[in-house]
């Protein structure tokens, strides 16, 4: 049985079932394994988690521990009461969106791999360039935010690094957007975003695309990449204060856990705060050769989880109510058995968004595309969504249906 234990609660002879932490944020090769001795008791304690999954069948009970249905149940329970005050829907469908959204998309992932390679190659970096992309973002965002949430979530994997960075700025201006900062604090946080990544240009690839387990002083490496893009970013000319602090600050946490100074949350600004909550939601939900990405709708639910140890509470709240609890690209399971892509947000009520139907789990088979309300079917007593689904499970491209017109 698998339950959730309290950090306090955790002594050797335990088999850990899930660390509870983002996989770049222990240095465990796994996350399941038999905790057998104090030192990485010790190790798992330095990581700043503060509750974790074990798996009572194979080590070491806590009789009064939850189980991980239970406490599942509480996440869910609590997650959706925070979400119940709508948002304002964008004034663009997705579709009419599509194909802006699609050149924007590949223009900034042409000036993050710029901008990388510069680093790399020792040459200066022109700020103007994420400035101008940034714009460009923002401007898609007022149209519809879900075109470019969408094309965010389809990545390559060897491309990652630079995909990734793109992911992180759309998702900071989305987000400012959403929490009504200015246009100039709007600029700042994309920007921030699309560069944050700029050390880990310094970190050998044999380190940055290890598929096994990290050494204690290649983790060390790695960790570095924060300190050092700050030390490259302050040598640009014109470059953003906002930019900079992201760079250096975007792996910290609330509790002080988080790296490379440990500051705690009086210590972070509202924007770091938001930056560490978009990367980790990005990355966490990507594939990568030595990792395979959660699907959206459970990584918001760990963020939720991991929340206020980590991430601010307030803030995970408005960033889930941004971008959904079913994100644009999430392939969801209806009552029916069909399988849908989700195409659109449905602010004033989050479990009943719009999607597109493409699959019966009952035939098996894909079906002729159908686009459906959620929220209009629910009133007819129509389809539900029941959960959602691993799309390597059925061998479903969502890609392709998410740019079809």
């Amino acid at each position: 049985m698998i339950k959730k234990i309290r950090i306090d609660q955790l002594t050797p002879g335990m088999y850990i079932h899930d660390l509870n932490l983002a996989w770049f944020d222990h240095p465990f090769v796994r996350n399941q394994f038999l905790l057998d001795s104090d030192a990485d008791l010790q190790r798992i304690v330095a990581t700043g988690v503060q509750s974790l999954y074990i798996d009572a069948a194979r080590g070491r009970d806590v009789d009064d521990a939850p189980t991980l249905e239970e406490a599942e149940a509480a996440t869910e329970a609590s997650l959706l009461a925070a979400l119940a005050e709508p948002a304002k829907p964008a004034p663009l469908s997705r579709r009419e969106e599509m194909s802006r959204a699609s050149r924007i998309h590949q223009q900034a992932g042409q000036m993050v791999r710029q901008v990388m390679s510069d680093v790399r190659m020792g040459r200066a970096i022109e700020v103007a360039q994420a400035e101008e992309v940034a714009e460009l973002i923002a401007d898609s965002i007022d149209r519809n935010a879900g075109a470019l949430i969408g094309l965010i979530g389809i990545k390559n994997k060897d491309e990652y690094t630079f995909l990734h960075s793109v992911a992180v700025g759309t998702l900071m201006i989305t987000f400012a957007k959403s929490l009504g900062l200015s246009a100039q604090e709007v600029r700042q946080g994309g920007v921030g975003g699309l560069l944050h990544d700029t050390g880990k240009m310094l970190v050998p690839d044999h380190i940055l695309n290890k598929p096994g387990r990290l050494t204690d002083e290649e983790f060390a490496v790695m960790r570095s990449h924060p300190l050092e893009g700050w030390k490259i970013l302050k040598q640009v000319e014109g470059i953003d204060p906002v930019a900079l602090e992201i760079t250096l600050l975007h792996h910290e946490r609330q509790d002080g856990s988080g790296y490379p100074e440990k500051r705690k949350a009086d210590q972070l600004s509202q924007m770091v705060q938001m930056a560490s909550i978009v990367d980790v939601y990005d990355a966490i939900t990507s594939d990568r050769c030595y990792h395979k990405g959660m699907p959206a709708p459970q990584v918001l639910r760990k963020l939720w989880e991991w929340s206020p140890h980590h991430f601010n509470p307030q803030l995970v709240q408005a960033f889930i109510r941004t971008i959904g609890i079913y994100p644009v690209g999430t392939l969801v399971k209806l009552q029916s058995g069909r399988l849908a892509v989700v195409t659109e947000q449905n602010d004033a009520a989050p479990l009943t968004p719009l999607v597109k139907v493409i699959y019966s789990t009952k035939t098996p088979g894909y079906l002729p595309p159908e686009d459906l309300d959620l929220a209009l079917a629910a009133k007819q007593g129509g389809d539900r969504i029941a959960g959602f689904e691993s799309p390597e499970k059925y061998g479903i491209d969502v890609g392709r249906f998410l740019l079809a017109a």
